[in-house]
């Protein structure tokens, strides 16, 4: 049985794609196309279930098209649309602690402050000001915003998916 520890957060499939099976992936890090995993793990119904790819190719910097084993109809396919995908930890290239190329890259990081308490998991990124604001879920379910800038990070590491930041003063009492 695969667990949450045994596996990082890489994106979520989006949409089905022609009528083979095939479905559109958009990725967080692009890690799997460095791993040695020919497969990556989708929560189907809270379950983490391994699914084997055939092949996949890049659409542009954020999305694969991607053709799963035993996937073979657009109504298969779509089943998948929404799911959560992640690759296996055990899997991951030596070179994992290589500097993350967008804020998306820290999505499914656990977020932790200075002190290194655990505030939440980044959920989403919003990039569409010149303010990054990451959307953390808590561990009680709620949501939690706050604003991030390279000078507030203190410490990341990629293998563990885990992110140091120092939080203002005040702001987690606002949320």
């Amino acid at each position: 049985m695969i667990k949450d520890e045994d596996v990082i957060f890489i994106g979520r499939i989006t949409k089905a794609r022609g009528l083979m099976g095939e479905v559109e992936f958009e990725f967080t890090d692009d890690v799997f196309d460095d791993g040695s995993a020919a497969y990556f793990v989708c929560d189907c119904d809270g379950i983490l279930v391994p699914f084997f790819w055939e092949e996949y190719r890049f659409k542009n910097h954020t999305t694969a098209i991607v053709k799963f084993e035993h996937v073979d109809s657009e109504q298969q396919a779509r089943r998948m649309v929404g799911s959560k995908v992640f690759y296996p930890k055990s899997a991951l290239p030596d070179d994992v602690a290589r500097t993350p190329t967008s804020w998306k890259h820290f999505v499914g990081y656990i977020v932790l402050d200075a002190l290194r308490h655990p505030v939440g998991t980044v959920k989403e990124v919003d990039e569409r000001s010149a303010n990054i604001l990451f959307t953390l879920e808590r561990p009680d379910g709620s949501e939690l915003l706050i604003p991030v800038h390279e000078d507030l990070i203190h410490d990341y590491d990629a293998r563990e998916r885990v992110l140091v930041i120092e939080i203002p003063d005040g702001l987690l009492a606002l949320n």
